[in-house]
């Protein structure tokens, strides 16, 4: 029987099932038949004594809710990236209600899937903190992604999702053609905005300036191969935001994430004037007089 499987074909939980492929035999599952090799039940994928659960942030605390039962000596390594706008809480948070914490680890780093899926060279880091965690998984991972260690699930976590925030408004900052220099400043001065939100809950500061962080946000807030830099670049043409997830056709996580980081930020009095006009921009305001608050504030 296979060791491991990956819960999602998405196209981050395809380009994870081709990379762990490479090495052993790996399963997928996905809520829709999918024409994969190695596709499979998800009972079957259940019964995988390792797992990659790569199923959007949203949709989790239903999934685990519906159709999870830990099995002991079960590894967990969550690929999704996100917060969950209705209560706010953390992915480690809702998986802590249905994984031991020694059992579960967070994957974070710049990885778009599609250049995984052609077998390019990436770092990831595996957030757990439990260092048997990491031990376990980094034998499955190729050759062409090297694999390093933190214990540091929360900042992690706050990176990731945070990141894909600053991806849409750096893609508004391209569709206003407002050009290099101020995408620049935008960008680093998110990571300034990124880091004193994780600072709020306990993150550690080497996280913002890693691959976590910095890495997956330069990556994220620069290229069309980003779902949420694309809704940013939709948003700057004035498109509604239906019509532009629509066209995606896949979820882009900064949208829901954006609520969340807003309502925590009012909630704690967290200074994110970026993250708070995503949100408004998001619930209708147009991005011209987000950019005139913005050099005001």
């Amino acid at each position: 029987m296979a060791k491991i499987a990956v819960i999602g074909a998405g196209k981050w939980g395809q380009a994870l099932h081709f990379a762990l492929s490479q090495k052993q035999e790996c399963l997928i599952t996905s809520r829709t038949k999918r024409d994969i090799k190695n596709f499979v039940t998800l009972e079957e994928a259940l019964n995988c004594p390792y797992l990659v659960i790569a199923i959007p942030a949203q949709q989790i605390r239903e999934w685990l809710k519906n159709n999870f039962k830990y099995k002991e000596g079960q590894k967990i390594l969550v690929a999704s990236k996100g917060i969950e706008a209705s209560t706010g809480e953390f992915l480690n948070e809702i998986y802590s209600k249905y994984v031991p914490e020694d059992s579960i680890g967070f994957i974070s780093g710049p990885s778009f899937a599609a250049e995984v899926i052609k077998g390019l060279p990436c770092a990831l880091v595996l957030n757990s903190t439990s260092k048997k965690v990491y031990d376990k998984f980094k034998p499955f991972f190729p050759d062409f992604i090297k694999v390093y260690y933190s214990s540091d699930v929360v900042g992690a976590e706050i990176a990731g999702a945070y990141k894909n925030v600053l991806a849409i408004a750096s893609g508004i900052c391209d569709g206003l053609q407002l050009g290099n220099n101020a995408r620049a400043s935008l960008i680093s001065r998110g990571l300034v905005e990124m880091k004193r939100f994780g600072k709020k809950f306990g993150a550690k500061k080497s996280s913002f300036i890693g691959l976590s962080g910095a890495g997956d946000l330069f990556l994220t807030a620069s290229s069309t191969l980003s779902r949420n830099y694309r809704v940013g670049l939709g948003l700057a043409q004035n498109k509604k935001l239906e019509d532009i997830l629509d066209e995606l056709g896949e979820v882009a996580e900064g949208v829901k994430t954006a609520e969340a980081i807003y309502k925590l930020s009012e909630e704690y009095s967290i200074y994110s004037p970026i993250a708070r006009e995503v949100k408004l921009i998001l619930d209708g305001k147009h991005p011209k007089d987000s950019l005139k608050d913005l050099l005001r504030g």
